[in-house]
């Protein structure tokens, strides 16, 4: 048996309130439970699912539990962005421009897809997929 679903993802963050809200506010995802781990983050939902974990960069190498205590400048490797679905591209790239965020725009070859590319403020690069 293989994999079924992608559960979330964890950003490592310095800005961890400026990360929040640029998920919360700009992109729509909600802040919810999350346990209490011996280190600062949120979790925030897409549904009832948490599909992105912030965690602070800043806090102490031993609350990571070892071996996820690396150095922030050692990267993802070739990790290269993170895409979600839209809903209605006007309405979000009206609050991009809104809130100053550098954004890219394309169509997919064919034209049935238009998307939006934007860094968090971690530097990661997050997709918006809308159907055109």
């Amino acid at each position: 048996m293989g994999v079924s679903r992608l559960e979330h993802i964890t950003i490592r963050c310095r800005k961890r309130k400026e990360t929040r809200d640029f998920y919360v506010n700009l992109l729509g995802l909600a802040e919810g439970p999350r346990p209490d781990f011996p280190f600062r983050g949120h979790w925030l939902y897409l549904g009832d699912v948490p599909v992105v974990h912030l965690v602070e960069a800043a806090d102490h190498p031993g609350a990571w539990s070892g071996s996820l205590a690396r150095p922030a400048a050692e990267g993802t490797g070739p990790f290269d962005h993170v895409a979600f679905r839209g809903e209605d591209f006007d309405v979000l790239r009206g609050k991009l421009v809104a809130a100053g965020a550098a954004f890219r725009e394309r169509i997919v070859p064919g034209g049935r897809l238009k998307q939006l590319f934007v860094p968090d403020p971690e530097g990661v690069m997050v997709e918006l997929n809308f159907e055109a």
